[in-house]
Parts: C-alpha cells; sequence; structure tokens
C-alpha cells in the first residue's frame, strides 16, 4: 500500500469526521423505498424503445438447458455448455436481442469502464480484438452478438419474452418453464443469470407525475426526442433546457455529450462520484500481444491478480483500476487476519486518504469555479461507490451552460412541478429531465421473489430462504432444487471485473451440467455440504460490514443501512474463489450428483 507520513492520527480523526458528517447530509430514512420500480403506473420507463415485440404462439416443447437472461452471464452459460457438447440451449431474454445491459444501455457517450481486452469475453475463442482500450457501448453490443452467433445461441432463444416461472417435476425429472407469453416448455437443467443489475429504478421525487416536460431513463434513452446517437449530435436538444438525475457511473459518461449540445443543462447531484483519469485511446493487436495464445485469458487473469492486490510480475494493463491496486479487495477477511488487524487498518486508512486526496486534488485542478469544484469532492472512503473514470465530466463543468444543482442538503430533489424540479425552495425550470439513476441490486435473481422458483415437494425457494437465509454450495446450487444452477449469485465472490466473474462461473456451471449428463445424474448438494459452505463464508462475516456501515449511501450499502452481517459471500475474494472451484471440480464434483429419484437430505 502508499504510505503517507502527513497522516497523522488527529489528521486521520479529522478525516473520519468530515466523512461522518457528509454521509449524514444523505442518508435518509427510506432508505432503498426512495426509489421506485418501473412497473404498474411507470411501466412505460421499462418499455423497448429498440425492438417491436413481434406476435408468436405460445412454445410447448422440450430442451436440455434453459437459461434465464441474454446479458453476457447468459451468452457465456451457453457457450460453455455448447462447448461441453449440449446441444439444446434456449435462451431466455426479456429484450429483444442479446447485450443485456449492452442491449439497453445505449445513452450517448457510453464506454466499458474496465479495459475491453480484459472485459470482453472469449476474446481467444472468436479472434476478435477491441478497437479501443476503453471499447463504446456498441461495440461491445456487437461482441455480445458476436459470440452469441459463434456458439449458435440464436436456434432456440426467445426474446421479448420474461421467464415467470420454474417448476420442478420429480417424476419427470424437468424442470417446467412458464412466460409472460404463454409458454409452458420444460428443461432438464436451468441456468439463472438474471444479472444484479437489470431493473431499472426511479427516484421517488414527489409531484414526478405533474411534470409537464419530457422524462426519460438512460437505459432507454429517447433518440426520436433527442436526436443524435451515443456518439453524441443530439440536436434535438439545442434549444432545451435539460435536467439530468444521478452522477454515478452513467452520469458521469453522459453528462459531457449533454453540455455539448443542451442549451442549458441542470446536474442534480446528490453524491459526487470519485472522477480519475480515462485516457482512452484506440489499441493495435501488437498493443495488447493479441499475436500469442491466449492472450486475452492471460491479460484478464493479469487484472484479476493486480486489483485483488494479489501482486503479479508485470501490470498488464496498467490503468488507474491497477493503480489501486488492492484497495477494493484488501478489505477482504483472509488480507486483514495477516498480522496485526488494528495496525493493518491504520495502514489501509492511510493509503485510502492519500488516494482520495489525489482524487480530490484533480477536481481543484480541473475545476475552475471554486464554489462548483468544491461541490464535486468526494468525501468518503475509495471503496464505498463504484470508481468512475472521464477526461471530460469535470470539464463540462465549467462550461457556462452547466449548473451544478447539490441536494445534499435536501437529502435529493425536494419535488417535481409541472415545470420543473424543486431544490432547496428554488424551482428550475426544465423541458426534459433525464434519470440517470441507475438498477436495483438483488431483484432480478431468483432468491429475490421476481421470478417464482418452486422445487423438490412444492417448496418455495423464496420462502426457504425468507425463513433461514440464503443456503447454496458455492453460490451455484441449493438442496430441494435440483438441476437448477445460478451464476453470479449470492454466496460466491465478486471482482471488479464482473464478466471475468461470470466467465468462471458459467465454465463451472457448465461443467456441473455435463458431469450430470455423463453420469445420468441429478445436480443437487446435501444439506451438510451447504452447511460447510456457509461456515466458510460466515468468515469474519460480522467484521466485514464495519465498513461499509460507515460509507456514504448508494448500492453497495443498501442506501447507507450497513450491510448485512450474515453468509452472503466468499470472504477471501475472486482470485481464490476460482482456484477453490477448480480443485473442487478436480476432487469432488461427484459430491453434488446423485441419481434420479433418490431425494438428497
Amino acid at each position: 500500500m502508499t504510505h503517507s507520513r502527513t497522516f497523522t492520527p488527529e489528521a486521520l480523526a479529522a478525516l473520519r469526521e468530515r466523512y461522518r458528517i457528509e454521509r449524514e447530509r444523505r442518508v435518509r430514512p427510506d432508505g432503498t423505498r426512495q426509489y421506485l420500480s418501473a412497473d404498474a403506473r411507470f411501466g412505460y420507463y421499462a418499455a423497448d424503445p429498440y425492438t417491436e415485440t413481434a406476435g408468436r404462439d405460445p412454445v410447448r416443447d422440450r430442451v436440455e438447458a434453459v437459461v434465464v437472461g441474454g446479458g453476457f452471464g447468459g451468452i457465456l452459460a451457453g457457450a460453455r455448455l455448447r462447448q461441453r457438447g449440449v446441444e439444446r440451449v434456449r435462451v431466455v431474454e426479456t429484450g429483444g436481442d442479446f447485450g443485456g445491459t449492452w442491449y439497453w444501455n445505449r445513452y450517448p457517450g457510453i464506454h466499458c469502464d474496465i479495459e475491453s481486452h480484459v472485459y470482453l469475453p472469449l476474446l481467444d475463442e472468436t479472434g476478435y480484438v477491441p478497437e479501443w482500450k476503453y471499447a463504446p457501448g456498441e461495440e461491445i453490443r456487437r461482441h455480445a452478438v458476436r459470440v452469441a452467433e459463434k456458439f449458435g445461441l440464436y436456434a432456440d432463444a426467445l426474446f421479448s419474452t420474461s421467464v415467470t416461472a420454474l417448476t420442478w417435476d420429480e417424476t419427470d425429472g424437468t424442470w417446467i418453464v412458464g412466460t409472460d407469453r404463454g409458454d409452458e416448455f420444460r428443461a432438464t437443467y436451468v441456468v439463472t443469470a438474471t444479472g444484479t443489475l437489470s431493473e431499472l429504478k426511479l427516484p421517488g421525487i414527489p409531484g414526478i407525475e405533474t411534470f409537464r416536460g419530457h422524462t426519460f431513463h438512460t437505459s432507454r434513452w429517447d433518440y426520436a426526442y433527442t436526436g443524435g446517437s451515443p456518439d453524441g449530435g443530439l440536436t434535438g436538444l439545442a434549444d432545451k433546457r435539460v435536467g439530468v438525475v444521478g452522477t454515478g457511473a452513467t452520469g458521469v459518461q453522459v453528462v459531457p455529450v449533454l453540455a455539448e449540445d443542451a442549451a442549458h443543462l441542470y446536474v442534480f447531484q446528490r453524491t459526487p462520484s470519485t472522477v480519475d483519469v480515462r485516457a482512452n485511446r484506440r489499441t493495435t493487436a501488437a498493443d495488447v500481444g493479441a499475436g500469442r495464445p491466449g492472450w486475452a485469458s492471460a491479460r484478464r487473469d493479469n487484472f484479476l491478480r493486480v486489483t485483488s492486490g494479489e501482486g503479479a510480475e508485470e501490470d498488464l494493463v496498467a490503468d488507474r483500476w491497477t493503480a489501486s491496486a488492492g484497495l477494493l479487495e484488501k478489505l477482504l477477511p483472509s488480507f486483514r487476519r495477516q498480522g496485526d488487524r488494528a495496525a493493518f487498518e491504520t495502514e489501509y486508512e492511510i493509503a485510502d486518504a492519500a488516494r482520495m486526496n489525489e482524487i480530490r486534488a484533480r477536481v481543484e485542478e480541473v475545476v475552475t469555479d471554486p464554489e462548483t469544484a468544491e461541490k464535486l469532492k468526494p468525501w468518503y472512503r475509495y471503496a464505498c461507490k463504484r470508481p468512475t473514470f472521464s477526461d471530460l465530466y469535470l470539464q463540462a463543468f465549467n462550461r457556462d451552460n452547466v449548473t451544478l444543482v447539490d441536494t445534499a442538503d435536501t437529502h435529493g430533489i425536494e419535488r417535481m412541478t409541472q415545470r420543473g424540479v424543486v431544490v432547496g425552495g428554488t424551482e428550475y425550470e426544465l423541458d426534459c429531465l433525464i434519470f440517470a439513476t441507475g438498477f436495483s441490486v438483488g431483484v432480478s435473481g431468483v432468491h429475490s421473489g421476481r421470478l417464482p422458483v418452486t422445487g423438490r415437494d412444492g417448496v418455495r425457494l423464496q420462502d426457504a430462504w425468507r425463513a433461514h437465509g440464503p443456503r447454496t454450495l458455492h453460490g451455484f446450487t441449493s438442496n430441494g432444487f435440483p438441476n437448477l444452477v445460478q451464476l453470479a449469485g449470492t454466496q460466491s465472490a465478486s471482482s471488479v471485473n464482473h464478466t471475468h466473474v461470470l466467465d468462471e462461473h458459467a465454465v463451472h456451471a457448465a461443467a456441473l451440467i455435463a458431469a450430470a449428463r455423463a453420469r445420468g445424474a441429478v445436480i443437487e448438494p446435501t444439506r451438510e455440504a451447504e452447511d460447510a459452505w456457509l461456515a466458510v463464508c460466515a468468515e469474519d462475516a460480522p467484521d466485514h460490514a464495519w465498513f461499509h456501515a460507515e460509507c456514504t449511501p448508494g448500492y453497495y450499502n443498501a442506501e447507507g443501512r450497513g450491510r448485512p452481517n450474515g453468509p452472503t459471500a466468499y470472504p477471501h475474494g475472486a482470485v481464490a474463489f476460482h482456484d477453490l472451484l477448480r480443485r473442487w471440480r478436480e476432487e469432488s464434483l461427484e459430491e453434488v450428483l446423485r441419481a434420479p429419484g433418490a431425494v438428497r437430505d
């Protein structure tokens, strides 16, 4: 970690107090209830603007495996199953095509914030080399389609379709899959890849329905209104007063484009993001060593090791993520148990303070108005919110047609009127208000209740977990729910590079299913296996909660409510988790297989 002798105990105490004060300015008593879902009366916000839903007859057939979700998780699950010889794989996707987040998010300025050459999966397998260090959204969406085409996932796919029920039939040994299009088909195996950030959310602003101007969510960008494309040229806003709510990763990308094209832009901010240097540029195959077999996998593994604080002989990606190596992952108990814990946490706090001072100093250097600069400074620890990167966002606030409206003291926008929004008693008249408010966390998985899952003996997964808490083996499988495999679920491990995690999970899911197929077996862990895994996930779980409980509110900590102290994640990081899964597949995979018809307690 970076050391700094300038941080005396008194200085650290003062910084902690500043963080506490800034946090209290933003915490709301309604927590996550401050947001609205895009259903019922607000369902039009979630309508698909890119694909017209075509009529079709309900599907009544049988497939070997169904994958719920057509984002990168679902695509990777389908691809890895194909590699294992599974022929009939059906992907069911709510959107009109493959892509998931990258199907929906087509807002101006959109790019990935992880280097393309480690973010885009299956580059070795498809022979594709990204054109930019940080690819624009359309390049990423096209790659999703490329992978789906290569592995033949379009043949049985159902688009513009949502799975509404999964019901296990023990007699037949299959899952009955129901959808909102009247489909009812059977699948021997189910893989859920519904993502953690897939259902858009809206701010619950009083009077939101009274505003007479135009509104839309960034994940359903209305180019018919704005004109232009993801590259800009929003000519429809040339005479418009535009407001944007939300200054997270999406806001940081979209604000500079809106600033270029709107007559006036109002940015309504509750909490500023950390905004580091992006330095995007075009790249060549030679730049990333793409001529070597396995180059992309090696680069991806290197990035994971560096950003996890595990160390590597060489930093292949060498960007601002890797420059902050360890500040995210070193919160894990496996690091804090090494040596004296109090000394470690002090060392961590010093490194974090030094990093955040760099971020705040950049704001002062870039933003010319001191008052605006002060409002844009983030006062919290680096890992409290998803870091962002831009060479254009802070600069946008130097424009005469851009106004930053800080809403911290009023805990967000107070209310909406027919003409605009009110903050601190001041009405800001708008022609258009854009919601860059992101997605709800944890509402799209099978455990959320949005997708009813009924397992053996008619037990609903949601009821079982509500009564006893989530129970899994490695986060993938659960007793009582045969042949059901969850991707990126609870009690697994995460990383800043989510597609890498998804691919490791897809490889694991495909291995489980391939083993079951080869042996004519059913995938289902024992209760004892679940208990053992829960014990692993519970290691230092209460101690792990301290950090997020002190963070500024956001989706990482349930809007300031902290994280649950129960066993919700593998505590030792993605590198160790992926190694554990590989060893388990080699040594113990048989433990999760049972004979058809046998009851497993």
